[in-house]
Protein backbone atom coordinates (compact mmCIF):
# COMPACT_ATOMS: atom_id res chain seq x y z
CA UNK A 1 0.00 0.00 0.00
CA UNK A 2 1.12 3.12 -1.26
CA UNK A 3 0.59 6.96 0.72
CA UNK A 4 -0.73 8.97 -0.07
CA UNK A 5 -2.04 8.01 -3.11
CA UNK A 6 -0.96 4.81 -5.75
CA UNK A 7 1.95 6.25 -7.42
CA UNK A 8 3.65 7.25 -3.99
CA UNK A 9 6.31 5.20 -1.92
CA UNK A 10 5.29 2.38 -0.50
CA UNK A 11 4.10 1.80 3.40
CA UNK A 12 3.63 -1.79 3.48
CA UNK A 13 5.13 -3.68 0.50
CA UNK A 14 5.32 -7.19 1.89
CA UNK A 15 3.56 -8.31 -1.31
CA UNK A 16 6.56 -8.41 -2.64
CA UNK A 17 9.50 -8.42 0.02
CA UNK A 18 8.38 -9.91 3.93
CA UNK A 19 10.78 -7.07 5.23
CA UNK A 20 8.71 -3.94 3.44
CA UNK A 21 6.18 -3.77 5.83
CA UNK A 22 2.75 -5.19 6.39
CA UNK A 23 -0.41 -4.54 8.50
CA UNK A 24 -1.95 -7.59 9.00
CA UNK A 25 -5.90 -8.91 11.25
CA UNK A 26 -6.73 -12.32 11.99
CA UNK A 27 -6.95 -14.73 14.32
CA UNK A 28 -4.98 -15.75 17.21
CA UNK A 29 -5.42 -19.46 16.17
CA UNK A 30 -3.24 -20.81 13.22
CA UNK A 31 -5.99 -23.07 11.98
CA UNK A 32 -8.50 -20.83 10.04
CA UNK A 33 -10.28 -20.80 6.74
CA UNK A 34 -10.42 -17.81 4.64
CA UNK A 35 -12.86 -15.95 2.39
CA UNK A 36 -13.00 -12.90 0.62
CA UNK A 37 -15.90 -10.83 -0.77
CA UNK A 38 -16.71 -7.28 -1.79
CA UNK A 39 -20.31 -5.65 -0.06
CA UNK A 40 -22.88 -5.84 -3.25
CA UNK A 41 -22.68 -3.05 -5.31
CA UNK A 42 -19.55 -1.18 -3.31
CA UNK A 43 -15.70 -1.74 -2.98
CA UNK A 44 -16.12 -2.50 0.89
CA UNK A 45 -14.09 -5.84 1.27
CA UNK A 46 -15.39 -8.45 3.45
CA UNK A 47 -12.59 -11.08 5.01
CA UNK A 48 -13.94 -13.34 6.71
CA UNK A 49 -12.32 -16.24 9.07
CA UNK A 50 -14.00 -18.74 10.68
CA UNK A 51 -11.89 -20.43 13.09
CA UNK A 52 -12.76 -23.62 15.70
CA UNK A 53 -14.03 -20.75 17.99
CA UNK A 54 -15.88 -18.71 16.23
CA UNK A 55 -15.90 -16.31 13.34
CA UNK A 56 -14.86 -12.98 12.69
CA UNK A 57 -15.47 -10.45 9.98
CA UNK A 58 -12.97 -7.67 9.03
CA UNK A 59 -14.77 -4.75 6.76
CA UNK A 60 -11.73 -2.63 5.05
CA UNK A 61 -13.08 0.80 3.34
CA UNK A 62 -10.90 3.72 1.75
CA UNK A 63 -13.49 6.23 2.88
CA UNK A 64 -15.12 8.47 0.10
CA UNK A 65 -15.33 11.43 2.78
CA UNK A 66 -12.53 13.94 3.77
CA UNK A 67 -9.74 13.69 5.48
CA UNK A 68 -8.45 10.60 3.80
CA UNK A 69 -8.24 7.21 5.59
CA UNK A 70 -8.12 3.65 5.86
CA UNK A 71 -10.76 2.22 8.12
CA UNK A 72 -11.00 -1.47 9.28
CA UNK A 73 -13.72 -3.32 11.42
CA UNK A 74 -13.42 -6.32 13.26
CA UNK A 75 -16.53 -7.95 14.19
CA UNK A 76 -17.37 -11.15 15.78
CA UNK A 77 -20.35 -12.84 13.96
CA UNK A 78 -20.34 -16.22 16.05
CA UNK A 79 -18.44 -17.68 18.81
CA UNK A 80 -15.33 -16.00 20.80
CA UNK A 81 -12.56 -15.08 18.86
CA UNK A 82 -8.87 -13.54 19.67
CA UNK A 83 -8.06 -11.23 17.17
CA UNK A 84 -4.42 -9.86 16.81
CA UNK A 85 -3.38 -7.01 14.44
CA UNK A 86 0.02 -6.41 13.82
CA UNK A 87 1.13 -2.65 11.97
CA UNK A 88 4.23 -2.43 10.63
CA UNK A 89 4.80 0.53 8.21
CA UNK A 90 8.24 0.20 6.19
CA UNK A 91 8.01 4.12 4.50
CA UNK A 92 9.76 5.08 1.59
CA UNK A 93 10.07 1.71 -0.34
CA UNK A 94 11.58 0.05 3.41
CA UNK A 95 14.02 2.86 2.80
CA UNK A 96 13.03 5.34 5.43
CA UNK A 97 12.69 4.90 9.36
CA UNK A 98 9.98 6.80 10.72
CA UNK A 99 10.21 8.64 14.20
CA UNK A 100 7.31 7.57 16.86
CA UNK A 101 4.77 9.29 18.69
CA UNK A 102 2.59 7.70 21.57
CA UNK A 103 -1.40 8.67 23.29
CA UNK A 104 -2.33 6.85 26.52
CA UNK A 105 -5.89 8.51 26.25
CA UNK A 106 -8.94 7.07 24.43
CA UNK A 107 -9.30 6.12 21.33
CA UNK A 108 -6.09 4.96 21.31
CA UNK A 109 -2.98 6.31 18.64
CA UNK A 110 0.69 5.95 17.49
CA UNK A 111 1.66 8.12 15.12
CA UNK A 112 5.03 8.16 12.72
CA UNK A 113 6.53 10.75 10.75
CA UNK A 114 9.48 10.66 8.00
CA UNK A 115 10.47 13.72 5.88
CA UNK A 116 7.95 13.36 3.59
CA UNK A 117 4.94 11.81 5.49
CA UNK A 118 3.31 11.74 8.82
CA UNK A 119 0.30 9.31 9.42
CA UNK A 120 -1.35 8.41 12.65
CA UNK A 121 -3.10 4.83 13.76
CA UNK A 122 -6.00 4.73 15.56
CA UNK A 123 -7.40 2.13 17.71
CA UNK A 124 -10.55 1.15 19.84
CA UNK A 125 -8.74 -1.31 22.18
CA UNK A 126 -4.70 -0.36 23.82
CA UNK A 127 -2.19 -0.28 21.46
CA UNK A 128 1.61 -1.94 22.40
CA UNK A 129 4.61 -0.23 20.26
CA UNK A 130 7.74 -3.14 19.87
CA UNK A 131 10.08 -1.79 18.10
CA UNK A 132 8.93 -0.89 14.58
CA UNK A 133 5.66 -3.05 15.02
CA UNK A 134 2.79 -1.78 16.48
CA UNK A 135 0.05 -4.51 17.78
CA UNK A 136 -2.86 -4.88 19.57
CA UNK A 137 -4.68 -8.46 20.68
CA UNK A 138 -8.25 -8.04 22.18
CA UNK A 139 -10.59 -11.16 22.92
CA UNK A 140 -13.83 -10.60 20.80
CA UNK A 141 -17.14 -12.47 21.93
CA UNK A 142 -19.91 -12.81 19.55
CA UNK A 143 -21.54 -9.07 18.56
CA UNK A 144 -17.83 -6.91 19.72
CA UNK A 145 -16.42 -5.21 17.46
CA UNK A 146 -12.31 -3.92 17.15
CA UNK A 147 -11.85 -0.65 14.92
CA UNK A 148 -8.96 0.89 13.72
CA UNK A 149 -8.13 4.05 11.49
CA UNK A 150 -4.83 5.20 9.20
CA UNK A 151 -4.84 8.67 8.43
CA UNK A 152 -2.89 12.09 8.76
CA UNK A 153 -3.18 13.65 11.59
CA UNK A 154 -4.89 16.98 12.08
CA UNK A 155 -8.48 16.65 13.04
CA UNK A 156 -9.98 15.37 16.09
CA UNK A 157 -10.58 11.82 16.35
CA UNK A 158 -14.45 11.23 18.06
CA UNK A 159 -13.95 9.68 22.09
CA UNK A 160 -16.56 6.57 20.45
CA UNK A 161 -14.19 5.86 17.68
CA UNK A 162 -16.57 2.37 17.08
CA UNK A 163 -19.62 4.40 16.41
CA UNK A 164 -17.43 6.51 14.58
CA UNK A 165 -15.96 3.90 12.11
CA UNK A 166 -19.43 2.56 12.03
CA UNK A 167 -20.98 5.31 10.49
CA UNK A 168 -17.88 6.09 7.93
CA UNK A 169 -18.33 2.77 6.88
CA UNK A 170 -22.37 3.18 6.10
CA UNK A 171 -21.18 6.54 4.24
CA UNK A 172 -19.11 5.16 2.65
CA UNK A 173 -21.65 2.13 1.49
CA UNK A 174 -23.56 4.28 0.86
CA UNK A 175 -21.80 6.81 -1.71
CA UNK A 176 -21.01 3.54 -3.57
CA UNK A 177 -24.22 1.95 -3.89
CA UNK A 178 -25.48 5.19 -4.93
CA UNK A 179 -22.66 5.51 -8.07
CA UNK A 180 -23.48 1.94 -9.04
CA UNK A 181 -27.27 2.73 -9.26
CA UNK A 182 -25.85 5.89 -11.41
CA UNK A 183 -24.94 3.16 -14.28
CA UNK A 184 -27.01 2.55 -17.18
CA UNK A 185 -26.00 -0.57 -18.24
CA UNK A 186 -29.06 -3.17 -18.26
CA UNK A 187 -27.14 -6.09 -19.92
CA UNK A 188 -26.95 -9.70 -19.24
CA UNK A 189 -23.28 -9.51 -17.49
CA UNK A 190 -24.37 -7.06 -14.77
CA UNK A 191 -22.66 -8.59 -12.14
CA UNK A 192 -19.62 -8.39 -14.35
CA UNK A 193 -19.62 -5.18 -15.78
CA UNK A 194 -20.58 -3.56 -12.45
CA UNK A 195 -17.50 -5.03 -11.08
CA UNK A 196 -15.05 -3.85 -13.53
CA UNK A 197 -16.58 -0.01 -13.23
CA UNK A 198 -16.09 -0.24 -9.80
CA UNK A 199 -12.67 -1.30 -10.01
CA UNK A 200 -11.88 1.08 -12.77
CA UNK A 201 -13.67 3.80 -10.34
CA UNK A 202 -10.94 2.49 -7.63
CA UNK A 203 -8.09 2.88 -10.08
CA UNK A 204 -9.45 7.12 -10.94
CA UNK A 205 -7.78 9.65 -8.80
CA UNK A 206 -10.63 11.93 -8.14
CA UNK A 207 -8.55 15.19 -7.63
CA UNK A 208 -7.03 14.79 -11.64
CA UNK A 209 -9.04 12.34 -13.28
CA UNK A 210 -6.25 10.34 -14.54
CA UNK A 211 -6.57 6.38 -14.41
CA UNK A 212 -3.90 4.03 -12.91
CA UNK A 213 -3.18 0.69 -15.74
CA UNK A 214 -3.36 -1.08 -12.87
CA UNK A 215 -2.78 -0.85 -8.81
CA UNK A 216 0.47 -2.54 -8.46
CA UNK A 217 4.54 -2.88 -9.17
CA UNK A 218 6.07 -5.52 -10.17
CA UNK A 219 3.75 -8.72 -9.87
CA UNK A 220 5.22 -10.82 -12.49
CA UNK A 221 4.06 -12.14 -15.77
CA UNK A 222 6.40 -15.55 -15.36
CA UNK A 223 6.53 -16.55 -11.85
CA UNK A 224 10.52 -16.03 -11.07
CA UNK A 225 11.03 -14.16 -14.55
CA UNK A 226 12.06 -10.31 -15.45
CA UNK A 227 8.76 -9.09 -16.73
CA UNK A 228 8.04 -7.29 -13.71
CA UNK A 229 6.62 -3.73 -14.91
CA UNK A 230 5.44 -0.52 -12.36
CA UNK A 231 1.84 0.12 -13.64
CA UNK A 232 1.24 2.77 -10.90
CA UNK A 233 0.36 5.90 -13.70
CA UNK A 234 -1.83 6.32 -16.53
CA UNK A 235 -0.87 5.37 -20.33
CA UNK A 236 -2.62 7.43 -23.41
CA UNK A 237 -3.18 3.77 -25.15
CA UNK A 238 -6.20 3.52 -22.42
CA UNK A 239 -7.77 6.97 -22.90
CA UNK A 240 -9.77 5.57 -26.12
CA UNK A 241 -10.94 2.50 -24.27
CA UNK A 242 -11.88 4.38 -21.23
CA UNK A 243 -13.93 7.01 -22.07
CA UNK A 244 -15.77 4.79 -24.51
CA UNK A 245 -16.56 2.18 -21.63
CA UNK A 246 -17.04 5.10 -18.89
CA UNK A 247 -19.88 6.85 -21.75
CA UNK A 248 -21.62 3.25 -22.63
CA UNK A 249 -22.13 2.67 -18.89
CA UNK A 250 -23.22 6.56 -18.36
CA UNK A 251 -20.74 7.16 -15.94
CA UNK A 252 -19.83 10.88 -17.71
CA UNK A 253 -18.92 12.59 -14.98
CA UNK A 254 -15.73 10.23 -14.86
CA UNK A 255 -15.20 10.57 -18.40
CA UNK A 256 -15.33 14.52 -18.48
CA UNK A 257 -13.16 14.29 -15.70
CA UNK A 258 -10.15 11.46 -17.91
CA UNK A 259 -10.52 13.92 -20.93
CA UNK A 260 -9.88 16.78 -18.73
CA UNK A 261 -6.81 15.55 -18.04
CA UNK A 262 -5.89 14.16 -21.41
CA UNK A 263 -6.81 17.66 -22.43
CA UNK A 264 -4.23 18.87 -20.28
CA UNK A 265 -1.53 16.55 -21.87
CA UNK A 266 -2.80 17.59 -25.11
CA UNK A 267 -2.49 21.23 -24.38
CA UNK A 268 1.20 20.77 -22.99
CA UNK A 269 2.21 19.82 -26.72
CA UNK A 270 5.12 21.11 -27.73
CA UNK A 271 5.69 20.78 -31.06
CA UNK A 272 9.31 22.73 -30.84
CA UNK A 273 10.82 19.03 -31.72
CA UNK A 274 10.73 15.22 -31.00
CA UNK A 275 7.50 13.55 -29.78
CA UNK A 276 4.12 15.99 -29.03
CA UNK A 277 2.97 12.74 -26.38
CA UNK A 278 4.82 10.65 -24.38
CA UNK A 279 3.07 6.98 -23.72
CA UNK A 280 2.80 6.95 -19.91
CA UNK A 281 2.65 10.04 -17.15
CA UNK A 282 1.97 9.94 -13.93
CA UNK A 283 -1.38 10.95 -12.27
CA UNK A 284 -0.44 14.78 -12.40
CA UNK A 285 0.77 14.33 -15.92
CA UNK A 286 4.68 14.16 -15.10
CA UNK A 287 6.33 11.94 -17.63
CA UNK A 288 9.74 11.79 -16.04
CA UNK A 289 9.14 8.20 -14.55
CA UNK A 290 12.84 6.98 -14.21
CA UNK A 291 12.64 3.46 -13.80
CA UNK A 292 14.71 2.23 -10.98
CA UNK A 293 15.32 -1.76 -9.18
CA UNK A 294 14.56 -1.90 -5.58
CA UNK A 295 16.27 -4.71 -3.57
CA UNK A 296 13.89 -6.51 -2.51
CA UNK A 297 13.14 -10.52 -3.07
CA UNK A 298 10.29 -9.87 -5.69
CA UNK A 299 7.21 -12.08 -5.28
CA UNK A 300 7.73 -15.52 -5.52
CA UNK A 301 11.22 -14.92 -5.80
CA UNK A 302 10.66 -12.72 -9.26
CA UNK A 303 13.28 -9.56 -9.75
CA UNK A 304 13.69 -7.25 -10.47
CA UNK A 305 11.12 -5.07 -8.60
CA UNK A 306 11.29 -1.63 -10.62
CA UNK A 307 9.65 1.24 -9.56
CA UNK A 308 9.30 4.25 -12.86
CA UNK A 309 9.02 2.77 -15.95
CA UNK A 310 11.14 3.62 -18.92
CA UNK A 311 8.01 3.35 -21.46
CA UNK A 312 7.76 7.10 -20.53
CA UNK A 313 10.91 7.76 -22.56
CA UNK A 314 10.21 5.44 -25.81
CA UNK A 315 8.56 6.02 -29.14
CA UNK A 316 5.09 4.16 -29.47
CA UNK A 317 2.88 5.87 -32.76
CA UNK A 318 -0.37 4.15 -31.61
CA UNK A 319 -0.75 6.29 -29.11
CA UNK A 320 -1.79 9.13 -31.00
CA UNK A 321 -4.69 7.05 -32.83
CA UNK A 322 -6.37 6.00 -28.79
CA UNK A 323 -5.99 9.65 -27.94
CA UNK A 324 -7.37 11.22 -31.14
CA UNK A 325 -10.45 8.68 -30.67
CA UNK A 326 -11.36 9.28 -27.34
CA UNK A 327 -11.34 13.06 -28.18
CA UNK A 328 -13.41 12.00 -31.28
CA UNK A 329 -16.19 10.18 -29.03
CA UNK A 330 -15.93 13.08 -26.15
CA UNK A 331 -16.64 15.80 -29.01
CA UNK A 332 -19.49 13.81 -30.70
CA UNK A 333 -21.31 12.49 -27.86
CA UNK A 334 -20.87 14.91 -24.92
CA UNK A 335 -19.32 18.44 -26.16
CA UNK A 336 -17.41 20.17 -28.45
CA UNK A 337 -13.95 20.66 -27.64
CA UNK A 338 -12.14 23.89 -27.60
CA UNK A 339 -10.49 26.33 -30.17
CA UNK A 340 -7.40 25.80 -28.53
CA UNK A 341 -7.57 22.19 -28.29
CA UNK A 342 -8.37 21.46 -31.61
CA UNK A 343 -5.26 23.76 -32.81
CA UNK A 344 -3.15 21.44 -30.61
CA UNK A 345 -4.79 18.35 -32.19
CA UNK A 346 -3.98 20.05 -35.76
CA UNK A 347 0.00 20.09 -34.88
CA UNK A 348 -0.95 16.12 -33.67
CA UNK A 349 -2.26 14.89 -36.66
CA UNK A 350 0.79 16.82 -39.05
CA UNK A 351 3.23 14.88 -36.44
CA UNK A 352 1.78 11.59 -36.94
CA UNK A 353 1.47 11.96 -40.92
CA UNK A 354 4.93 12.67 -40.98
CA UNK A 355 6.15 10.16 -38.70
CA UNK A 356 3.83 6.92 -39.38
CA UNK A 357 5.92 5.32 -41.61
CA UNK A 358 9.14 5.52 -38.96
CA UNK A 359 9.61 2.02 -36.95
CA UNK A 360 8.68 2.16 -33.25
CA UNK A 361 8.18 0.72 -30.17
CA UNK A 362 4.88 -0.58 -30.66
CA UNK A 363 1.90 -1.13 -28.27
CA UNK A 364 3.60 -3.79 -26.26
CA UNK A 365 6.82 -1.53 -25.67
CA UNK A 366 9.37 -3.79 -26.60
CA UNK A 367 12.66 -3.93 -25.54
CA UNK A 368 14.52 -4.36 -28.61
CA UNK A 369 14.88 -2.89 -32.07
CA UNK A 370 12.29 -0.68 -33.13
CA UNK A 371 10.07 -1.92 -36.23
CA UNK A 372 6.86 -1.17 -38.01
CA UNK A 373 4.34 -2.43 -36.61
CA UNK A 374 0.98 -2.95 -38.37
CA UNK A 375 -1.37 -1.91 -35.35
CA UNK A 376 1.04 1.29 -34.78
CA UNK A 377 0.14 1.85 -38.51
CA UNK A 378 -3.65 1.07 -38.33
CA UNK A 379 -3.73 3.36 -34.98
CA UNK A 380 -2.00 6.30 -37.08
CA UNK A 381 -4.92 5.78 -39.51
CA UNK A 382 -7.52 6.02 -36.47
CA UNK A 383 -5.75 9.42 -35.54
CA UNK A 384 -6.65 10.94 -39.07
CA UNK A 385 -9.67 9.30 -39.81
CA UNK A 386 -11.03 10.67 -36.61
CA UNK A 387 -9.64 14.17 -36.99
CA UNK A 388 -11.31 14.15 -40.39
CA UNK A 389 -14.36 13.29 -39.02
CA UNK A 390 -14.22 16.12 -36.21
CA UNK A 391 -13.31 18.70 -39.10
CA UNK A 392 -16.68 17.87 -40.78
CA UNK A 393 -19.48 17.17 -38.12
CA UNK A 394 -18.18 20.81 -36.65
CA UNK A 395 -16.79 23.15 -39.54
CA UNK A 396 -13.21 23.15 -37.87
CA UNK A 397 -10.40 24.12 -39.87
CA UNK A 398 -8.20 21.54 -41.32
CA UNK A 399 -6.12 20.39 -44.15
CA UNK A 400 -8.33 17.62 -45.42
CA UNK A 401 -6.88 17.32 -48.90
CA UNK A 402 -3.72 15.81 -47.11
CA UNK A 403 -5.39 14.39 -44.21
CA UNK A 404 -7.57 12.44 -46.41
CA UNK A 405 -4.01 11.40 -48.33
CA UNK A 406 -1.91 10.36 -45.86
CA UNK A 407 -5.45 8.29 -44.36
CA UNK A 408 -5.85 6.49 -47.44
CA UNK A 409 -1.76 5.52 -47.65
CA UNK A 410 -2.24 4.14 -44.58
CA UNK A 411 -4.53 2.03 -45.25
CA UNK A 412 -3.08 0.76 -48.74
CA UNK A 413 0.21 0.39 -47.02
CA UNK A 414 -1.41 -2.05 -44.37
CA UNK A 415 -3.90 -3.80 -47.26
CA UNK A 416 -0.76 -4.90 -48.67
CA UNK A 417 2.35 -4.94 -46.97
CA UNK A 418 0.79 -5.93 -44.15
CA UNK A 419 -0.86 -8.90 -45.69
CA UNK A 420 0.46 -12.19 -45.66
CA UNK A 421 -1.23 -14.39 -48.29
CA UNK A 422 0.31 -17.62 -46.89
CA UNK A 423 -0.95 -16.84 -43.19
CA UNK A 424 -4.19 -15.54 -44.60
CA UNK A 425 -3.49 -13.03 -42.29
CA UNK A 426 -2.56 -9.32 -41.14
CA UNK A 427 0.70 -9.26 -39.78
CA UNK A 428 2.61 -8.17 -36.89
CA UNK A 429 4.71 -5.86 -38.74
CA UNK A 430 5.00 -5.10 -41.90
CA UNK A 431 6.08 -7.65 -44.75
CA UNK A 432 6.79 -10.09 -41.59
CA UNK A 433 5.24 -13.68 -40.79
CA UNK A 434 4.21 -13.45 -37.20
CA UNK A 435 0.62 -13.04 -35.93
CA UNK A 436 0.52 -10.32 -33.05
CA UNK A 437 -3.15 -10.31 -31.37
CA UNK A 438 -3.50 -6.09 -31.24
CA UNK A 439 -4.79 -6.63 -34.59
CA UNK A 440 -7.67 -7.98 -33.10
CA UNK A 441 -8.61 -3.97 -32.29
CA UNK A 442 -9.38 -3.95 -36.48
CA UNK A 443 -12.80 -4.29 -36.57
CA UNK A 444 -13.25 -2.80 -33.07
CA UNK A 445 -11.85 0.31 -34.01
CA UNK A 446 -13.58 0.29 -37.51
CA UNK A 447 -10.77 0.15 -39.66
CA UNK A 448 -11.89 -3.44 -41.25
CA UNK A 449 -16.24 -4.63 -41.09
CA UNK A 450 -16.05 -7.71 -38.83
CA UNK A 451 -17.21 -9.81 -41.64
CA UNK A 452 -15.16 -8.98 -44.09
CA UNK A 453 -13.03 -11.75 -46.16
CA UNK A 454 -10.10 -10.76 -44.81
CA UNK A 455 -11.05 -9.93 -41.30
CA UNK A 456 -12.05 -13.41 -40.90
CA UNK A 457 -9.44 -15.08 -41.98
CA UNK A 458 -7.41 -12.92 -39.82
CA UNK A 459 -9.13 -14.22 -36.69
CA UNK A 460 -9.55 -17.70 -37.59
CA UNK A 461 -5.57 -17.44 -38.00
CA UNK A 462 -5.29 -15.94 -34.13
CA UNK A 463 -7.18 -18.26 -32.60
CA UNK A 464 -5.29 -21.26 -34.57
CA UNK A 465 -1.80 -19.84 -33.49
CA UNK A 466 -2.73 -17.55 -30.55
CA UNK A 467 -5.43 -18.92 -28.45
CA UNK A 468 -5.64 -21.49 -26.06
CA UNK A 469 -9.49 -22.07 -25.68
CA UNK A 470 -10.69 -18.29 -24.60
CA UNK A 471 -7.50 -17.71 -23.60
CA UNK A 472 -5.46 -15.74 -25.94
CA UNK A 473 -1.04 -14.50 -25.99
CA UNK A 474 -0.44 -11.19 -27.65
CA UNK A 475 2.28 -12.81 -29.47
CA UNK A 476 4.68 -15.82 -29.99
CA UNK A 477 7.57 -14.95 -26.96
CA UNK A 478 9.92 -17.77 -29.46
CA UNK A 479 9.55 -15.72 -32.41
CA UNK A 480 9.12 -12.12 -32.01
CA UNK A 481 12.07 -10.85 -29.95
CA UNK A 482 10.78 -8.27 -27.67
CA UNK A 483 13.76 -7.69 -25.47
CA UNK A 484 13.13 -10.29 -22.54
CA UNK A 485 14.37 -13.67 -22.21
CA UNK A 486 11.16 -15.34 -20.28
CA UNK A 487 7.83 -16.81 -21.22
CA UNK A 488 4.34 -14.89 -20.04
CA UNK A 489 0.88 -15.68 -19.34
CA UNK A 490 -2.07 -14.97 -22.20
CA UNK A 491 -3.17 -11.52 -22.16
CA UNK A 492 -6.74 -11.21 -20.44
CA UNK A 493 -6.99 -8.05 -22.70
CA UNK A 494 -6.71 -9.93 -25.87
CA UNK A 495 -9.21 -12.65 -24.83
CA UNK A 496 -11.73 -10.20 -24.38
CA UNK A 497 -10.52 -8.56 -27.63
CA UNK A 498 -10.99 -11.62 -29.46
CA UNK A 499 -14.64 -11.59 -27.66
CA UNK A 500 -15.83 -8.83 -29.40
CA UNK A 501 -14.04 -9.77 -32.59
CA UNK A 502 -15.83 -12.64 -32.98
CA UNK A 503 -19.39 -11.14 -31.93
CA UNK A 504 -18.96 -8.47 -34.84
CA UNK A 505 -18.04 -11.13 -37.21
CA UNK A 506 -21.61 -13.06 -36.32
CA UNK A 507 -19.99 -16.01 -34.77
CA UNK A 508 -22.17 -15.07 -31.75
CA UNK A 509 -22.39 -18.22 -29.75
CA UNK A 510 -18.52 -18.92 -30.19
CA UNK A 511 -17.91 -15.09 -28.50
CA UNK A 512 -20.83 -16.01 -25.83
CA UNK A 513 -19.01 -19.09 -24.76
CA UNK A 514 -15.47 -17.96 -24.71
CA UNK A 515 -17.02 -14.64 -23.02
CA UNK A 516 -18.67 -17.14 -20.01
CA UNK A 517 -15.34 -19.44 -20.23
CA UNK A 518 -13.02 -16.14 -19.28
CA UNK A 519 -15.49 -15.39 -16.34
CA UNK A 520 -14.67 -17.92 -14.64
CA UNK A 521 -10.78 -16.90 -14.77
CA UNK A 522 -11.79 -13.80 -12.75
CA UNK A 523 -10.46 -14.56 -9.05
CA UNK A 524 -12.59 -14.78 -6.19
CA UNK A 525 -13.50 -11.04 -5.64
CA UNK A 526 -14.58 -10.63 -9.79
CA UNK A 527 -10.86 -8.76 -10.66
CA UNK A 528 -8.55 -9.70 -13.39
CA UNK A 529 -4.94 -9.58 -13.87
CA UNK A 530 -3.04 -8.40 -16.92
CA UNK A 531 -2.71 -12.00 -17.76
CA UNK A 532 -3.41 -16.14 -17.08
CA UNK A 533 -0.93 -18.37 -16.91
CA UNK A 534 -1.01 -22.10 -18.37
CA UNK A 535 -2.25 -22.80 -14.99
CA UNK A 536 -5.47 -20.81 -14.82
CA UNK A 537 -3.71 -19.08 -12.40
CA UNK A 538 -3.97 -14.70 -12.75
CA UNK A 539 0.02 -13.17 -13.33
CA UNK A 540 1.06 -9.57 -13.80
CA UNK A 541 -0.21 -6.43 -11.87
CA UNK A 542 -3.58 -6.03 -10.68
CA UNK A 543 -6.33 -5.03 -11.20
CA UNK A 544 -5.62 -4.34 -14.80
CA UNK A 545 -7.71 -1.31 -16.12
CA UNK A 546 -6.98 -1.89 -19.54
CA UNK A 547 -8.88 -5.66 -19.33
CA UNK A 548 -11.79 -4.44 -17.03
CA UNK A 549 -12.49 -1.72 -19.75
CA UNK A 550 -11.82 -4.58 -22.79
CA UNK A 551 -14.67 -6.74 -20.57
CA UNK A 552 -16.98 -4.28 -20.30
CA UNK A 553 -16.71 -3.56 -24.29
CA UNK A 554 -16.87 -7.01 -24.76
CA UNK A 555 -20.32 -7.49 -22.86
CA UNK A 556 -21.63 -4.33 -24.50
CA UNK A 557 -21.00 -5.76 -28.11
CA UNK A 558 -22.37 -9.18 -27.47
CA UNK A 559 -25.23 -8.13 -25.90
CA UNK A 560 -26.25 -6.04 -28.83
CA UNK A 561 -25.61 -9.35 -31.07
CA UNK A 562 -27.45 -11.39 -28.82
CA UNK A 563 -30.61 -8.76 -29.10
CA UNK A 564 -30.16 -8.67 -32.86
CA UNK A 565 -30.32 -12.69 -32.57
CA UNK A 566 -33.12 -13.54 -30.45
CA UNK A 567 -36.91 -12.81 -31.66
Amino acid sequence: MCWPRADAPSIFGSLLDPDAGSWTIRPRSDTHRTQQFYLSETNVLVTRFQTSDGIIEIDDAMAMTSPQRLVRRVRCVRGDVTVRSEFTPRPGYAQEEPSWSETTTSPHTIGFTTDELRLRLAASSPLERLGGTVRCEVGLAEGDELVFQLDEPGTDLPDDLIRHIDDVIATTVDYWKLWTAGGTYRGRYRGAVERSALALKLLTNRTTGGMLAAGTTSLPEHIGGERNWDYRFVWIRDAAFTVYALLELGHDAEADAFIGWLIDRVDECDQAGGSPLTPVYDLDGNAQLDETTLDWRGYEDSRPVRIGNAAAGQFQLDIYGELVDSLYLFDRKVRGLSIDTWDKIRLIIDYVIEQWREPDDGMWEIRAEPQRHTVSIMMCWVAVERAIRMAEFRGRPADLVAWRAARDEMHDTLVTEGWNEDLGAFTQTLGGDTLDASILLAPLVKFVDGRDPRWTSTLDAVTEHLAHGPLVDRYDTDRYDDGLTCEEGSFTICSFWRVEALARAGRVEEARRSFDQLLGYANPVGLFSEQIGPSGRQLGNTPQALTHLALISAAVALDEALDREEP
